[in-house]
């Protein structure tokens, strides 16, 4: 009697830290959705700043081909490379701080209504993009805590449970403030 109430309490414990480890992932692959989401609406917007600059800034050529560049880069990253599309979107960020900054130059451009819209719109955005990050951090930890914790990684083991890549930034120089020079 005492043996079989032993066996079902292993057995609940069992499924309740499965179920944990489930809950995480899901969490973790709903988190990296949300950054993808907006990912998505930056990448979107980005042609459209492009255009509205081209007009103002025809010789900055390089500068609004490398955003192009890195845009079509970023959207051709595998879905679940999350270290290879925060590298490219870390980039991604730097060129186009380097294209805002191109609007000190152009008076012009400056005032023109649709470039601030633009710019207030991928503000926005990257605001948005920094909170799922934090969020999608906050969930691969929690699912990473999980595979790596005793005795749940027994369980993460036997049902390959993996550990989440953090999306972050890698490369030194993307966390530099860009420079523009004329």
């Amino acid at each position: 009697m005492i043996g079989l109430a032993i066996g079902i309490a292993v057995v609940l414990y069992l499924v309740f830290v499965y179920n944990g480890l489930v809950k995480a992932r899901q969490v973790a692959e709903e988190a990296w959705s949300g950054i993808d989401v907006q990912l998505k609406r930056r990448a979107d917007l980005i042609p459209n700043l492009i255009e509205t600059v081209k007009g103002y800034a025809a010789h900055e050529k390089s500068t609004l081909e490398e955003v192009v560049a890195l845009r079509n880069r970023a959207q051709a990253v595998p879905a679940g490379d999350i270290a290879e599309r925060a590298a490219v979107e870390g980039a991604l960020s730097q060129a186009l701080g380097r294209l805002f900054a191109l609007a000190e130059a152009y008076p012009d451009l400056k005032a023109n209504e649709n470039f601030a819209e633009l710019q207030r719109s991928l503000e926005t955005i990257e605001g948005e993009i920094q909170m799922s990050r934090r969020y999608y951090n906050g969930a691969a930890r929690d699912l990473n805590v999980k595979v790596e914790s005793f005795p749940s990684n027994l369980i993460a083991n036997v049902f390959r449970f993996a550990k989440a890549g953090y999306f972050e930034i890698t490369n030194e120089a993307d966390r530099a403030v860009p420079s523009v020079k004329f």
